[in-house]
């Protein structure tokens, strides 16, 4: 198991690498000198020289980026262009609001969705069956930003049951979970039709197997042939796509949190991107990205609790 977890952390090092590089290029694009942004817009030509030698904006593009993956090297993600704060310190105060969202959101939509395409795997053709793939393809077409706007109008302004702007406080708080639950609604409630269409699909495939026929010949109750027989052995590819779906989710949390003023890392690349501060935008990048290469990499590792054989 640590060998395989070895080997897929290995082949994550280029890709993050390449993401990297991707993202460099992208904020050099962008019609707008940080150094301009930094100095202001009164500066003379002389003081904005002078702040792009200090940022080392005079070097070529290859020499810049070399820069910058060797101050990443050492835990150096730069400073604020507009506020001059660390961007690691930045960074570190987002994260927990963040990952407070997204667990939020995938604790009750995960179940939820593979519950509902279980159920309707089992009576597929019936009016049931039907019912839950009208709800998956709902989820699927409706934007994450209109749910939100759906949930903010109705629940939060017109009837005022729950706030719908910050973060209230911990999410051990009563405060704090009240604020959570329309954000995570939001971001989760996309979540579920892809998951329940994904599971019906794996369900089905298997329930025609030999051994949950043979399972069902020996008397076994319905209950245990399919979660333990039928579920457990369609796990395998429902686990790949929740996989992808959470990192597809980062993006959906980057609408969300703008639309709710959460503050957590999407907001904040929004935030960066819209005022040009080059450096808090390649950081909000990397850990976006390495968030997506984890999650990936979790599922990696999931394959091998799954199905032994990819072990060896």
């Amino acid at each position: 198991m640590l060998r395989h977890a070895a080997q897929r952390l290995l082949l994550a090092v280029p890709v993050l690498i390449g993401v990297l590089a991707v993202g460099f290029l992208l904020m050099q694009v962008v019609p707008t000198d940080p150094a301009i942004v930094r100095a202001g817009p009164m500066a003379t030509q002389d003081i904005v020289q002078a702040i792009r030698v200090q940022l080392g904006l005079d070097q070529p593009l290859i020499v810049q980026f070399g820069l910058y993956l060797l101050r990443l090297a050492h835990g150096d993600l730069g400073r604020s262009i507009i506020n001059n704060i660390p961007v690691a310190q930045e960074l570190a105060s987002t994260i927990g609001p963040t990952l407070e969202l997204m667990a939020a959101s995938l604790i009750w939509s995960i179940p939820l969705g593979i519950a509902l395409g279980t159920v309707a795997a089992v009576a597929r053709g019936t009016l049931l069956d039907r019912c839950v793939m009208l709800v998956s393809v709902a989820g699927v077409s409706v934007p994450v930003f209109f749910v939100g706007m759906l949930l903010i109008w109705f629940v939060g302004f017109r009837w005022g049951l729950l706030p719908f702007t910050g973060r209230g406080g911990p999410i051990w708080s009563l405060a704090g979970l009240r604020s959570l639950i329309l954000p995570a609604f939001t971001l989760g409630g996309v979540f579920v039709g892809p998951v329940a269409r994904m599971t019906r699909t794996a369900v089905l495939d298997v329930l025609d197997a030999d051994y949950v026929r043979t399972a069902r010949a020996k008397g076994l109750p319905a209950f245990i042939v399919i979660t333990r027989h039928a579920l457990r052995n369609a796990l395998i590819p429902i686990a790949t796509f929740v996989g992808l779906q959470i990192g597809f989710l980062l993006g959906g949390a980057v609408v969300t949190e703008t639309i709710f003023s959460w503050p957590g890392i999407g907001r904040l690349a929004v935030g960066a991107i819209l005022s040009n501060d080059f450096p808090m935008a390649q950081g909000t990048i990397l850990v976006l990205s390495g968030g997506f290469i984890l999650i990936n990499l979790c599922v990696d590792l999931l394959y091998a609790v799954l199905d032994p054989r990819v072990r060896t």
